[in-house]
């Protein structure tokens, strides 16, 4: 049995509302309290990315235990990924303070998401299911060549690969060949990718990203143009 598309699209924006909420609370507090304090800063960017994490660990779990049962399994219930560690997130978040203060939302925002995505494939690799990275919204072309794999088995990874903020791509499970997401399209994917000009995967991917550049240059101008405005406002100019 296939999810819905609905059904997909409620569960991606629940996650993008726990992602969003974590940074922004992240970014509430750097603008309040500053950058001087970095063992204050880490501290509450490691308690965000535990609870929120947890929030969506939480909801994947809701997910993947609905896919199951709608797939007629009868499994254990879903298990949580591991939150980020305390190094984990000071690295992260030094890491990005070497670019600007602005980068310290999108941190938190990823290692929230990061569990979600995790604990998806956690639990893919304890039952045998396969997975696949399912896109939505507008999807960069990195996305795109992960959704181009289609249906997988046995990650090794510990982490899911390209988590990153503004995305509402995630992974989805499937028990047979007749279930999956409606409208997932792999081929659509695959096609997309192999047509990219290119004669390796970081050529395509950047021909890609050329073209989504033209298509959408107006708003990556404008969004690059409030960024500059922020980091002026803060004297990071």
């Amino acid at each position: 049995m296939k999810i819905a598309h609905q059904t997909w699209l409620e569960y991606v924006q629940k996650l993008d509302e726990i992602n969003s909420h974590a940074a922004d609370l992240m970014r509430d507090w750097v603008e309040k309290h500053g950058l001087d304090d970095r063992d204050a800063l880490i501290r509450y960017a490691y308690a965000l990315a535990t609870k929120y994490g947890e929030a969506a660990g939480a909801l994947a779990c809701e997910m993947y235990d609905m896919t199951a049962v709608a797939a007629g399994k009868v499994l254990p219930s879903a298990e949580i990924a591991t939150t980020a560690t305390g190094e984990e997130v000071g690295k992260a978040i030094n890491g990005s303070l070497k670019h600007s203060m602005f980068e310290t939302p999108s941190v938190i925002y990823r290692l929230v998401k990061q569990v979600a995505a995790d604990t998806t494939l956690k639990n893919a690799r304890r039952d045998g299911a396969e997975f696949a990275w399912i896109p939505s919204g507008d999807t960069c072309p990195f996305c795109i060549m992960l959704a181009s794999n289609g249906w997988q088995r046995k990650s090794a990874k510990d982490h899911a690969e390209h988590i990153h903020q503004n995305c509402d791509c995630q992974y989805a499970v499937r028990f047979s060949s007749r279930d999956g997401v409606a409208g997932y399209d792999p081929d659509k994917y695959y096609e997309m990718y192999s047509d990219a000009d290119g004669g390796n995967y970081q050529e395509k991917l950047n021909s890609m990203r050329r073209k989504n550049y033209k298509a959408n240059r107006d708003e990556i101008l404008e969004q690059q143009r409030a960024a500059y405005d922020r980091r002026k406002e803060y004297g990071e100019e």
